[in-house]
Formats: C-alpha cells, sequence, structure tokens
C-alpha cells in the first residue's frame, strides 16, 4: 500500500509538474474532470461514447466541446438532450476554470447540484430541464462574471440564496417550476432581462424593486403565498398566519364559548318554558318555509338547466376556439417548415455561425424571437431580439435595397472574414443569415447602450460632459478596437460616430457597424455620418484607414465637450481648444484643464485636412497612454 501511495503522489506531481511548463498539456485537467463527470452522468456508458472520448489527444474535438482556448482549456461545454441519467459529480466539471459557457439542459441528472465555486469564469449556466434535488448551492453567489442562470423545470427546494440578488453582471435568471420556498430576494440588477419564479412555493412580499417591477405578474405566479403591488394582491395583516394558527384559534374560541354555557346553566332552566312556547311558534314558521322553498327549488332547477346549456355553449365555444387556435398553430408550423425548406434548398439562404459561436438556436428561433427596435439607419434596422426565451441578441436587418447588387457569393466571402474578428473593444459578429432578400447580422447584445446615450443623455435626463478620465478611458478603448482593424486584419470601419460606440458591462467601449461601409456603395449619403466624414471623401470614394482617424479625432471632441459633432466646424485649432474649455466651464482647473487640453490636441492631430499628416491609430493610443501615465505619475508627486 505504501508504494502504490507513493506511486500516485508521483504521478500527480508529475502530471501537475507538466501542466504548469507545457501549454500541450494544459488541458490535461480538464480531460480527467471531462472523464471523471462522463463516468457518473452517463451510468449506462451509452450516450457520450463516440471516438472522440477515447481519443485524449484531440480533446477539443470531443463530443459537446464547442470551443477551447488557444492552451487547449475548455471554454464552452453544450451537452444538450442526451438523456444522461446518472448525477453531477462535485469536483468534475466544477475543475474546468476556464468555461465560460456550461450547458447541460433537458437531460435526466438527478441528485444534487455540486459546489460550483471553480467555476471562476462561468457566464451562462443552463441547467434547466433536469431532475436535480437539494438545494441552490450558495456557491453560485460567488460566480460574479455570470450573466445567464437556468435551472427551471427541476425539482429543487430551499430558498432562493440572497447572494444572486448580488451579482451585478446577471441579466437572465429562470428558476420556475421548482419545489423553491420562503421569500425573493431584492433582485435589483439594471441589467436583468429575463425573470421567471413562477410555479414554486415561495411566500411573503415580493420586493418592489425597480428591477422586479418591469416584469410582467405571470412569472410570479402559481406561488400561493405571494402578494404585493407587482403581482396585484395586497398584502394584510394577516396574510402570512397559516392555517394551524387558524384552527388553534377557532378552538380556543370554541372552549371559551363551552365555559360560558356551564355557568349558565341555571339561567337555562328557568326560561324552559320560553323555550317551548317558541318552538311551537317554529315549527309554524317551519312549515310555511317548506312550502317556499319547494316553490324555489323547482325554480332554481329551471335556473340551473338554463346554466348548464349556457356552459356547454360556452365549452363548445371553447373547444371551437382552440380548434382555431390548434388551426392558427399548424398553419405557423407549415409556414415554418416551408421557410425552413426554402433554406434547405438554396444553398444561399443560410445561418452561418462564426467560428467559436455555439449554435444554441435555429434559424426558425430567430425568425420567432420577440423583437424591440433600437434604432434605424441607411444602412438598415436594428432590433434587440429574446430567441428562444433565453438568448439575448442584437440583430441588424441591412437595407438589401442600398447593397448595390451585390451576390450572395461575395457578402458571405465578407462575412467570412468579418466573423472572425474577436476584440474586447469590438461587438463580436455571432452569425449572419442571407437570402437573396434578405440579410441578418447577429451581433453580441450591449445592456448598456452607445456612447451617443451616454454623452447626449435622453429626452427625459440630460447628461453633463463625462469626467476626463471617463473620457481618456472611452477613446483609449475606441482607439484599440480600430487599431485592430487596421492593424491586425487590414480592415476600415468606415462608418465611426458616437452611436456605433457601444457600452459593455464594464462600461467598456466597443465598436460596431464595423467593415458594413464596403457593403454599401451609397454610405456617404448619411446625414448622421457627415459631420465625422474626412474631406478627402467625396461621392464614391472609399473611406481608409486615415478617415477613420479622422471620424475618432471628431469623436474624441464630442467626448470631451458633450456636444453635437457639427458645432465645431471651421474652427481654427485655437478655437477648438476655447470651445472645450468654455464647455466645461465648470469643471475644475489646474491639472484637469491640462489633461483636457492635451486629449483636445490629440483631437487636432486626428482632424488635419491632410490624410498623411494625420497619425495612425497605433500612435494615437500611444498618445493617449502618454496622457495617463503622465497623470499617474503626477497622482504620485513624481515630475512626468
Amino acid at each position: 500500500m505504501n508504494y502504490l501511495s507513493s506511486f500516485l503522489h508521483n504521478a500527480i506531481f508529475f502530471l501537475s509538474f507538466y501542466t504548469l511548463i507545457s501549454p500541450s498539456f494544459a488541458s490535461s485537467n480538464d480531460i480527467v474532470s471531462l472523464l471523471a463527470f462522463k463516468s457518473k452522468a452517463d451510468l449506462h456508458n451509452n450516450k457520450l461514447t463516440t471516438y472522440s472520448y477515447t481519443n485524449t489527444s484531440t480533446l477539443c474535438k470531443w463530443q459537446g466541446v464547442q470551443q477551447c482556448n488557444k492552451n487547449g482549456k475548455i471554454i464552452r461545454l453544450v451537452l444538450e438532450n442526451l438523456n444522461l441519467s446518472g448525477f453531477f459529480a462535485p469536483n468534475t466539471l466544477a475543475r474546468l476554470d476556464q468555461l465560460r459557457v456550461l450547458s447541460l439542459r433537458n437531460n435526466s441528472l438527478n441528485g444534487p447540484i455540486p459546489d460550483l465555486t471553480g467555476f471562476v469564469n462561468i457566464k451562462a449556466l443552463f441547467l434547466d430541464q433536469n431532475h436535480f434535488t437539494g438545494v441552490i448551492p450558495l456557491s453560485i453567489s460567488s460566480l460574479h462574471r455570470l450573466r445567464t442562470l437556468d435551472l427551471s423545470f427541476n425539482k429543487l427546494s430551499g430558498g432562493i440564496p440572497f447572494g444572486l440578488s448580488k451579482l451585478d453582471r446577471l441579466n437572465y435568471i429562470r428558476l420556475d417550476s421548482n419545489r423553491l420556498n420562503g421569500t425573493i430576494p431584492p433582485f435589483n440588477q439594471s441589467s436583468l432581462e429575463v425573470f421567471n419564479v413562477s410555479v414554486n412555493f415561495l411566500s411573503g412580499n415580493v420586493p418592489g424593486t425597480r428591477a422586479l417591477g418591469k416584469f410582467r405578474p405571470g412569472l410570479f405566479e402559481n406561488n400561493p403565498g405571494l402578494c404585493g403591488e407587482i403581482i396585484h394582491i395586497k398584502c394584510g395583516p394577516h396574510f402570512s398566519q397559516n392555517s394551524t394558527e387558524k384552527h388553534e384559534s377557532s378552538l380556543a374560541d370554541t372552549q371559551q364559548m363551552k365555559g360560558i354555557t356551564n355557568s349558565d346553566s341555571n339561567k337555562k332552566k328557568r326560561i324552559g318554558v320560553i323555550v317551548g312556547f317558541a318552538l311551537v311558534l317554529f315549527l309554524v314558521i317551519g312549515l310555511a318555509l317548506c312550502v317556499m322553498m319547494l316553490v324555489k327549488k323547482s325554480e332554481k332547477k329551471k335556473k340551473r338547466k338554463g346554466v348548464n346549456e349556457m356552459m356547454e355553449m360556452a365549452e363548445a365555444a371553447d373547444a371551437a376556439a382552440e380548434v382555431m387556435r390548434m388551426e392558427e398553430a399548424n398553419e405557423l408550423e407549415k409556414k415554418v417548415r416551408k421557410l425552413h425548406q426554402g433554406i434547405a434548398e438554396k444553398k444561399s439562404g443560410l445561418l452561418v455561425f462564426c467560428p467559436g459561436e455555439s449554435q444554441v438556436y435555429t434559424v426558425e428561433q430567430l425568425m420567432r424571437a420577440s423583437a424591440e427596435l433600437l434604432g434605424s439607419g441607411t444602412m438598415g434596422t436594428t432590433y434587440k431580439a429574446l430567441v428562444d426565451g433565453r438568448v439575448i441578441v442584437c440583430v441588424k436587418r441591412l437595407d438589401a435595397t442600398k447593397l448595390g447588387g451585390m451576390t450572395n457569393e461575395a457578402f458571405e466571402r465578407h462575412m467570412e472574414v468579418v466573423g472572425t474578428l474577436r476584440h474586447p473593444n469590438v461587438v463580436a459578429l455571432e452569425a449572419y443569415f442571407h437570402m437573396k432578400e434578405e440579410k441578418l447580422l447577429v451581433y453580441e447584445y450591449q445592456q448598456n447602450g452607445s456612447l451617443f446615450s451616454l454623452i447626449h443623455g435622453s429626452k427625459s435626463t440630460r447628461a453633463r460632459p463625462l469626467h476626463w478620465t471617463s473620457c481618456l478611458k472611452i477613446a483609449e478603448d475606441v482607439a484599440q478596437g480600430l487599431s485592430y482593424l487596421h492593424q491586425t486584419h487590414n480592415l476600415v470601419h468606415g462608418n465611426l460616430k458616437s452611436s456605433n460606440v457601444l457600452l459593455g458591462t464594464d462600461f467598456e467601449a466597443l465598436i460596431t457597424d464595423y467593415s458594413l461601409s464596403a457593403l454599401f456603395p451609397s454610405h456617404d449619403t448619411n446625414r448622421d455620418f457627415s459631420a465625422y466624414k474626412a474631406p478627402e471623401i467625396e461621392p464614391h470614394n472609399e473611406p481608409t484607414t486615415k478617415s477613420d482617424v479622422y471620424s475618432f479625432g471628431i469623436l474624441l471632441l464630442e467626448l470631451l465637450t458633450g456636444k453635437a459633432v457639427s458645432d465645431h466646424q471651421e474652427m481654427s485649432p485655437d478655437d477648438v481648444v476655447k470651445w472645450v474649455k468654455l464647455s466645461r466651464e465648470n469643471d475644475g482647473g489646474g491639472i484637469e484643464e491640462k489633461r483636457l487640453e492635451m486629449m483636445t490636441e490629440v483631437a487636432i492631430a486626428c482632424n488635419v485636412s491632410s490624410s498623411e499628416m494625420r497619425p495612425t491609430m497605433w500612435q494615437v493610443i500611444k498618445m493617449l497612454q502618454e496622457i495617463k501615465e503622465a497623470a499617474v505619475m503626477e497622482d504620485c508627486g513624481l515630475d512626468p
């Protein structure tokens, strides 16, 4: 036994050593974790028996592994609809420390959900439609990067962990169709878009937070103990009193009345004669009442017959309505099936997912998605879509009439290039759909809106110029994204403006609608873009990396002043500096004014008339970083 223990100890040390020193061994822990999960979840060994699970050299090609990072660590694992009938064992998948997306939905996994503390990078967790029992593990509350949580249609009991209401990135949570009890935590994340706790045993007042207030009462229904303004049920002073307490109260009242009856027994004897006389009178009255009741009974039979006839008519109407609903549903299914067949028959009619993206929905689900209009421009219309009730995406429907006769093949070649772009400051293109008359682009949804809204506010709020540190951070983010397009892929944005800069979860700036100008020969007719357009861009002239630099300079001035971009046209460099100072006259002077002046000089350098004299985006990044470094050194009391 000592030799065996020593051998195992040395083997584990050897494996750990090579995991640290060699990227080729970096996925070894993931291999062990996935095989350990398989041994407990696939008890009959007949669902995960593909060749890939016996070939440990190709982990990233194993069944369900949809994406790995450059070190071979699993990022996306989707094992759905496999009828796995075992359990989710501890210390298996939870050891996948680079995992971003895990879906085990629609299986038959049972037992408790294990400790998930190891999922330090998890963003989406789908464990719905299984047979999980026990409580929701408290460890989920420690997953601070979690955005999507679906535990619906299980057999979970206990309360909802209070810590879930503290996950500030959470935008999707479904806990419906379980056996949860207790109260609902005060969820108030501004990011929350999907919420459902129906069909449980929850009780108490639904917290009246702004986040929960935007959800309809049906998402809380079938929880008999809930009350509150959100679900239109008043919480009375005795609302939480249970039936046992009421029963005990009624028994006490009965005992009290018995005591009173015994103490008054002598008084009852004295009034016996009166009671006897009253009985005779009651008999006479009783006979009269019996006659009246017989008459009423016959009338009630007639009425009941009429009611039954009405109920039968109502049931017949409901049945007819149900038939009509079924016919409408069948008709819709036929239309969707016809669309699907038409797409299958035409090679060009495809929903294409970009490299590394999970195919988590079909074209039919995308077409059925509920949509909310976000904006409209000369290139197309943008929507926020909820696909299959669980995936939020941003869909841009291109205006096919302005594509200049571009063939589907040319469109697909362009999208294949754009679909490979992945950068922290570039909104990811997840998929695209194209037919002859329909072209859709599906982007990652950014919940905090556009830079335009942040700068200029809305109809109800008026925004002030951002603090100079925020301006510098956003400017550097945008510059990094543009530089990535220019240097890494030799692509041009061509339509940079504040409405095409979105804000991510941590208010990082991400550029969107990039490289679409190549698809639109008449993109220069965009009035919103005219103020950002470099002077050398004339009708039919294609944008360049240097025209992107010019647009960036205009965007930087918009950031610094909080003013519309047209307000600074035809100004000299000195006038531009004065204009920025006047726009921020209420800001502090001294060092802050110096920083603003330095950023204004960067904008002026980007906006020179001669394109050759403008810096590259890489040089712009260096300028902005120097401003940041100088500020840090001054804060530390050092000379820059």
